[in-house]
This record gives structure tokens, C-alpha cells and sequence, in this order.
């Protein structure tokens, strides 16, 4: 296995990852919010509950930039921002229950522009996207 060639089939993935990414997501946006904003409450959905400093990296936003679009979606009330119990410091996100119904429906348009681009592909093929899927997930991107 030549993997060099394989790393670059993997760097081509990701690139088209990020490009549908944007796509599915560019009409679900609501006007409310930035598109950073967006990002953001996105990527908390996903791994709720979150900290700060784990929002910051992953978004390649700093620190203070982050808590700056925090607390606009806190005023938004479309986060909520729980204290650990063991410290007191350390907070976590989540969505709020609007932020939740938030992301929910802008799920829900993105899952029918992704049947829109499968709505061609046989059973046996979905399966295979399926495993395909589940492998990248469980030794890429774990």
C-alpha cells in the first residue's frame, strides 16, 4: 500500500468534506446569527457539553474571541453555560432549548439536501456508504 498516495486521497476527502459541508449548511443558516456563530453552535450540538478552551481550538478561534461570540449566543439565549461540580472554574456549553430547536431544524434541512444526494444510490450502495462511514469514524476520526 502506497501510503503517501493514500494520504493524499485523504487530504482530498477532507477537502470535500469541508466544501459539502458548507454547502449543506449555507441555506440553513439563520439570519440571527453569524456565520461563526453558526460554526459554533454546530459543532456544540455535536459535542455537548463542551468547554471553552475545546470550542476555541477546534474553531481555530482565540480564546477571547470565543468568549466574545459565547456570550453574544448567551444573550441570544441559544447556549447554556453549566459549572462542573468538582470545579467550580471549569464550565461547560450546551445548547439552550432554543438553541437546541435551532439546531434541530437547520438538521432537518440539511438531512434532506443529504437524501436529495443519495435519493439515487441502491440499498447495497447505502450500506457500503454506511461502513465506509463507520471505519473512517472509528480509525480517522476518532
Amino acid at each position: 500500500m502506497d501510503k503517501n498516495n493514500l494520504f493524499q486521497q485523504f487530504v482530498a476527502f477532507t477537502a470535500s468534506v469541508h466544501q459539502i459541508s458548507n454547502e449543506l449548511s449555507k441555506d440553513v443558516k439563520s439570519e440571527a446569527i453569524t456565520p461563526v456563530q453558526y460554526k459554533i453552535l454546530e459543532y456544540i450540538a455535536v459535542s455537548q457539553p463542551i468547554t471553552i478552551s475545546e470550542i476555541s481550538e477546534c474553531m481555530h478561534i482565540s480564546m477571547p474571541n470565543t468568549s466574545r461570540e459565547l456570550r453574544k449566543l448567551g444573550e441570544k439565549e441559544l447556549i447554556d453555560k453549566v459549572s462542573d461540580e468538582e470545579d467550580r472554574r471549569k464550565q461547560y456549553i450546551r445548547l439552550s432549548e432554543k438553541g437546541g430547536a435551532m439546531m434541530d431544524e437547520a438538521f432537518q434541512r440539511m438531512e434532506s439536501q443529504f437524501n436529495q444526494r443519495i435519493e439515487k444510490a441502491s440499498e447495497e450502495e447505502l450500506q457500503e456508504i454506511e461502513r465506509a462511514l463507520h471505519l473512517l469514524h472509528s480509525k480517522v476520526f476518532y
